[in-house]
């Protein structure tokens, strides 16, 4: 049953497959795709797998909801559909450098950072030679989303721009990515740069799992004190608005993200929540400017009302880590199918809902056998101390018997002597 259960899910996702990658030859191109995808309403793929709540009807071309201690997908658009960055490119980047250095580097602007104050994008205005700590080099990426920052540290880490966008495809390689290529470390438009709403959560989960990302990610504001060359402060405010009570796209317990805008992008933005010991990634491309906020919005909430956390491993004496699984609201334990695989004596178990992956556990294989042989053992210690105690009274009982004997002797002998 359970082998059914898993080849019909397969065949359920199937239908999601994903349209290959294109470059646009023009912005005006990239715009009239977009809206063509937009409304394909067929295209959210979530929608087709039994049980599984209704999913949102959004109007961006791609975007994924994605639990994160299980991956568990809850919400799916386009998810694999390859798509310009934008500014969320910045994640992997502070992620990169949170990674493979200090906060305590002392990082110096060269011209290829400097290069930054003038390509079009955002920037703190760095001035040559100028120095900022790598703390406040990833605040200025991530809160002032500074182009002239990014470049710099991506020097000052990889050597050069070029060998730390190779470290930045292959961490994305070693996080799960499979179609996504990174050519700069600011987002700014590259038509050989692309992601995918899949691969831009697993990116975010990696970073929101960093306590340095969330820390700098969720920071309201922060000032970078005057420096060795600059006579003022520079007082940095996030402009993720998510974060903001104060605004209409406030969002409850969310941990920080990036949100960018370029032509040929469009809007993008990811995002991580975290409610009632559930924590959500959002991930919306390609949207109309002002809307993806909102549906990032959107798709939290649908996530956040409409599944639940189950522990399935709790009371398992066998299991050594997992066991939880995100499913409908709707369903209970026994709508969850496990598949195990064993080896190296553990196994793996992959659970499922109507074939749809919703989480994980590893287990020991050869426990239960474990098991019999200590109840085994602790009968046969019991066996051996019962015998030991029985044993040990009859030997006190020879031990005085012979003591006496050898003392009514004694006593025989003393008497017989006297008499004599």
């Amino acid at each position: 049953m359970r082998i059914k259960k898993f080849i019909a899910g397969l065949l359920a996702l199937g239908i999601a497959a994903s349209a290959p990658f294109q470059i646009p030859v023009s912005a005006a191109e990239e715009t009239a795709e977009t809206a063509d995808t937009a409304d394909n309403a067929s295209a959210i793929s979530t929608n087709s797998i039994a049980g599984w709540p209704q999913g949102p009807d959004i109007t961006s071309t791609a975007a994924i909801v994605m639990e994160d201690s299980t991956n568990t997908i809850l919400y799916a658009k386009n998810m694999d559909q390859p798509l310009y960055p934008g500014s969320a490119v910045k994640i992997m980047t502070t992620l990169l450098a949170l990674e493979n250095a200090s906060l305590d580097d002392q990082v110096t602007m060269t011209a290829t950072g400097v290069s930054g104050v003038t390509d079009g994008g955002a920037n703190i205005s760095a001035q040559l030679d100028e120095v900022f700590t790598m703390e406040q080099c990833l605040y200025a990426i991530m809160l002032a989303s500074a182009n002239d920052i990014a470049l710099q540290v991506a020097e000052h880490i990889g050597g050069s721009v070029e060998a730390f966008v190779e470290k930045m495809n292959a961490r994305a390689q070693e996080l799960g990515c499979t179609n996504t290529v990174f050519t700069n470390p600011t987002g700014l438009p590259d038509e050989n740069q692309h992601i995918t709403a899949h691969d831009m959560a697993l990116i975010m989960q990696a970073a929101i799992d960093n306590a340095d990302f969330r820390t700098i990610a969720s920071a309201a504001s922060y000032t970078i004190p005057a420096t060795n060359v600059s006579g003022g402060a520079r007082a940095l405010t996030n402009n993720f608005t998510m974060l903001k009570s104060t605004d209409a796209s406030y969002y409850q317990g969310c941990l920080g993200g990036k949100e960018g805008y370029t032509e040929a992008s469009a809007s993008t933005l990811a995002t991580a929540a975290e409610r009632n010991g559930i924590i959500l990634i959002s991930v919306v491309l390609q949207g109309a400017s002002g809307q993806t906020y909102n549906e990032a919005i959107t798709t939290l909430d649908y996530g956040f009302n409409n599944f639940q956390k189950l522990s399935l491993g709790e009371n398992d004496f066998n299991l050594i880590s997992g066991g939880t699984v995100i499913i409908p609201n709707t369903a209970t334990e026994a709508d969850v199918a496990a598949q195990d695989t064993e080896a190296d004596g553990e196994i793996a178990r992959q659970y499922y809902f109507g074939g749809t992956p919703v989480g994980t556990a590893t287990l020991m294989a050869n426990q239960e056998q474990d098991n019999s042989i200590a109840v085994e053992g602790e009968a046969n210690l019991k066996a051996a101390q019962d015998f030991s105690a029985n044993k040990s009274a009859g030997m006190y009982y020879v031990i005085g018997g012979i003591g006496a004997a050898l003392l009514l002797l004694l006593i025989f002998l003393m008497v017989k002597v006297i008499k004599s």
